[in-house]
């Protein structure tokens, strides 16, 4: 399968440890501004449910499109420790291309611990510090997708903007991370510049656009994110849906009724699904129902990747989103 990858996904990957803490021994106090999970200081806390996963955004994505049959390897830098090893593990377990993963002696992985309370989560996320290897060969797929890496970051973006240079052809989607968001503009600019199709959230655009993020200004919002380069702007929006905009029409889809378990791994579920139907020849219109089922099956279970739809389930979901008469159209 080597060289023949329609896509290679580019970033992080972690363990995560998903916890649910029992009702009783919870406390979230609410008030306007502020919602706090409280736990006795001292006590044995009894968890209900304990769920090990791979996470981080290139593994997400690389499960997501391999599910949905799109053939797909995966860049990461790892250490040589155990939580490596379950990494590799699972994704290969997948069918992920595994030819491009990077090990570094005498480091460690990336891990997190994600507490579940009431559909949402707090996550303690420890990032291994690190330097990321670029790896020597690597084919030319069709696409890319670029995510979120640890805080040294920048000399393997500007690798991979080289590769691209080297590499015309090649399409790119990008997901930025945290530390992509905060960074200087100028460190971003060469990867905007080549980009196909962004995915971002709301708050993430109005960060790396300076434009207003209030309701009512999606257009001005897509407008500016597209004017930094990408061919295609998508922002999703939790509950209010997501938007796109190719440059010529602006398009909106609400979310499937669906109640959430948890929300981890909705952003990537949503991005994977979108991406596979862009790949795969879709209309852009499709494109969102596939990112919508596909983000609405996630937050049914626990974790970003057990419920990733394979594309035997796609025909059904979207079955269910026309049923549901989801809003989905230009606006």
């Amino acid at each position: 399968m080597e060289g023949n990858y329609e896509l290679i996904s580019i970033g992080d990957a972690s363990m995560d440890a998903f916890m649910t803490p029992t009702e009783s021994e919870t406390l979230c106090q609410i008030d306007t501004k502020e919602c706090f999970i409280a736990f006795s200081y001292g006590d044995k806390i009894p968890v209900k449910d304990l769920v090990f996963s791979t996470g981080g955004n290139a593994a997400n994505n690389a499960v997501g499109t391999k599910r949905l049959g799109v053939n797909c390897a995966i860049v990461l830098t790892l250490g040589d420790d155990s939580i490596g090893n379950l990494i590799i593990e699972k994704l290969k377990s997948e069918g992920v291309g595994m030819d491009y993963v990077v090990r570094q002696p005498g480091t460690s992985s990336n891990y997190s611990t994600i507490v579940n309370y009431s559909g949402e989560r707090t996550i303690f996320v420890y990032h291994a510090p690190r330097t990321y290897d670029f790896p020597r060969e690597i084919p030319a797929p069709v696409w890319v997708y670029l995510t979120s890496m640890g805080e040294s970051f920048l000399p393997f973006y500007q690798k991979v903007v080289e590769w691209l240079e080297a590499n015309p052809n090649i399409r790119l989607a990008f997901n930025p991370g945290s530390y992509q968001i905060r960074a200087e503009r100028e460190d971003l600019t060469p990867v905007l510049k080549k980009t196909d199709v962004i995915f971002v959230n709301r708050q993430e655009a109005g960060k790396l656009t300076q434009a207003d993020t209030e309701s009512g200004k999606e257009k001005e919002l897509l407008t500016a994110l597209s004017g930094l380069g990408p061919k295609i702007a998508v922002i999703t929006d939790g509950g209010n849906g997501s938007y796109l905009y190719d440059g010529s029409k602006f398009l909106k889809s609400g979310v499937l009724p669906v109640d959430a378990f948890q929300r981890t791994g909705a952003g990537d579920a949503f991005g994977s699904g979108c991406l596979s139907a862009i790949i795969k020849g879709k209309p852009l219109e499709e494109a969102l129902i596939w990112g919508t089922v596909n983000s609405a099956s996630v937050i049914g279970y626990q974790g970003p990747q057990k419920g990733l739809l394979k594309a035997d389930q796609i025909e059904e979901w979207k079955e269910r989103f026309i049923s549901s008469k989801v809003e989905l159209g230009e606006f």
